[in-house]
């Protein structure tokens, strides 16, 4: 299956390693960012967001790596005709559906309610679609984890974890969610399908935290506290914004195990991600 292909979130953290591996397989791509980008052959860069940007009318691949909930909005619109789509989407919709934070409910509630917009306008045009769905993503510097836990320790020359931060987790390769999705594309027992993607180690959360840090210059420490000491030093960091953002159900979900099974994956188009090592480049901002 090769001819004209729209990216959206092409700049992104998965868009951009799918984007080149599209043009290696030589496909025309029409490539949409909201910010202006270098020109690149055999691409077409389209400025805009999904809301309001201007798309083609007809391509013969669809593929989103942006927010799920708006592609699937603009996909209902039927303005653009394809032949196949391929979205990701998140975990995020099983973990965080029952979480005590109204807004990560709302969030899964935002996924699992694209999914099936997605899937039910496919179908109705009889359009093959799949969806994955990643873990915890790195690789390209632009995740809101590690990355970020990255930068807290090289400012502080160190990183803290209560003892029971021992939940599992399967972060995964921003090349091998791109690996995965040129893998789906021409094959057609992913269709009308959607699949975990997780990593391929899975790990206690603070061997996850333990080896970024032994990744980046300096080695910074990782301090391990008693959860008590660590809760009653966390509401002065969030004053000073130094945990800014990290909620109380975030600081609960250290300590479950989010799993998720690989093996439909691996079965059906031969996923096989890399195990965690990370490097610092992986875990540095562009730029």
């Amino acid at each position: 299956m090769r001819g004209r292909a729209l990216l959206v979130g092409a700049s992104g953290q998965i868009g951009r390693p799918l984007l080149v591996r599209l043009i290696g397989a030589g496909w025309q791509v029409e490539a949409l960012s909201r910010s202006p980008q270098p020109p690149l052959a055999g691409v077409r860069w389209l400025r805009g967001d999904l809301a309001t940007g201007q798309l083609p009318t007809d391509v013969d691949l669809v593929l989103s790596c942006g927010p799920l909930d708006a592609f699937a909005a603009r996909f209902a619109r039927g303005d653009v005709a394809c032949r196949r789509v391929l979205a990701f989407g998140s975990t995020s919709v099983e973990v965080k559906q029952d979480s005590p934070d109204a807004g990560e409910r709302d969030l899964a509630r935002r996924l699992r309610e694209a999914e099936a917009l997605l899937f039910a306008t496919a179908a109705q045009h009889g359009i093959p679609a799949t969806v994955l769905r990643p873990t915890l993503v790195y690789g390209a510097g632009r995740d809101a984890t590690l990355t970020r836990i990255a930068a807290l320790a090289r400012r502080l020359h160190g990183f803290a974890l209560p003892a029971d931060a021992a939940g599992l987790r399967q972060p995964v390769h921003v090349d091998d969610l791109a690996d995965a999705a040129m893998a789906c594309l021409d094959t057609p027992a992913t269709h009308g399908r959607a699949y975990a993607v997780p990593g391929g180690e899975t790990l206690p959360y603070h061997e996850m935290v333990a080896r970024t840090l032994a990744a980046l210059p300096g080695r910074p420490r990782l301090w391990v506290l008693p959860p008590p000491l660590f809760r009653a030093l966390l509401a002065p960091a969030r004053l000073l914004g130094v945990a800014a953002g990290f909620g109380d159900a975030a600081l609960a979900r250290m300590r479950e195990d989010l799993v998720f099974d690989a093996g439909p994956a691996r079965c059906d188009f031969g996923y096989a991600p890399r195990p965690f090592a990370p490097d610092a480049a992986m875990l540095t901002p562009p730029g």
